[in-house]
C-alpha cells in the first residue's frame, strides 16, 4: 500500500451530501483539492440502494478512474465486481478479510481496529492498510464509538511501526495535523469536506 495515497481520504455518499450539492460535483471539487483516495460509503439514513446505489457508484468510480484516484468501498461486497473497485475498507464484524484476500487477491483491504484488543486479533498480514479510530467522536456514523484519542494512534504506530494506517472519526481541518503528528499516515474524513463552503480550500488545508 502507498502510503501517499492515505493521507487525504475522503469518505462519502449521497447521504453525506447537503441539500442542493449532488455528489458527483462534491467529488470533483475534493479532487480538484488534492484528496488522495475515495471511499464510496452509500450508508445509513437518506442513502441510495439497489439500482440507484450502483448507478452512483459508476458515476464515482468513473471520476476516481480519470483522476488516477483510488476508488474503495465500504463493505459492499457484492459492489466489488460490479464496479470494478480498487479496494474495500471493512469493519470487525463486516465481511472477512480472510474470505475477501481468498477470493481477490489483489484487491486493496482496509481494516478498522478501535483498541489493542482488535489489532491483536486481526488478520494484519493480509490487509493493506488499517483504519485507526474513532479518535475523537463523531456524528457520521450511527455506531460510532467513543473517541479513542491521540492515545490510540501513538500507540498503533508504536505496535506496528511498519503498517499503513488512517487515522478517522471527529477529524477536522484543525485537528488533521495533530492525529498525522501522533503517528498516522493520513487522515480519514467525511464533513470536513461535504461540508466545506470551499471544497478544493478545505482538502488543501487538511
Amino acid at each position: 500500500m502507498d502510503r501517499a495515497s492515505l493521507r487525504k481520504y475522503f469518505l462519502m455518499g449521497s447521504q453525506d451530501c447537503p441539500p442542493g450539492r449532488k455528489p458527483v460535483d462534491i467529488l470533483k471539487e475534493a479532487i480538484a483539492g488534492g484528496i488522495t483516495l475515495f471511499q464510496f460509503r452509500e450508508k445509513g439514513k437518506g442513502s441510495l440502494d439497489g439500482a440507484e446505489k450502483v448507478a452512483l457508484g459508476k458515476q464515482l468510480r468513473a471520476i476516481c478512474r480519470d483522476a488516477g484516484i483510488p476508488f474503495i468501498i465500504n463493505n459492499d461486497v457484492d459492489l466489488i465486481e460490479v464496479l470494478d473497485v480498487d479496494g474495500i475498507h471493512v469493519g470487525q464484524t463486516d465481511a472477512s478479510v480472510t474470505v475477501l484476500r481468498e477470493k481477490y487477491p489483489d484487491l486493496i483491504i482496509g481494516l478498522s481496529v478501535s483498541n489493542a484488543e482488535e489489532l491483536a486479533t486481526s488478520p494484519l498480514h493480509l490487509v493493506d492498510y488499517l483504519g485507526a479510530g474513532a479518535v475523537y467522536p463523531t456524528t457520521s456514523k450511527n455506531d460510532a464509538i467513543v473517541g479513542q484519542g491521540l492515545e490510540w494512534i501513538r500507540s498503533l504506530r508504536e505496535l506496528q511501526p511498519d503498517i499503513p494506517f488512517v487515522g478517522i472519526g471527529g477529524i477536522t481541518i484543525g485537528r488533521a495535523a495533530d492525529v498525522i503528528a501522533a503517528g498516522a499516515d493520513g487522515v480519514a474524513v467525511i464533513s470536513a469536506i461535504t461540508k466545506a463552503k470551499d471544497i478544493p480550500t478545505a482538502v488543501r488545508r487538511l
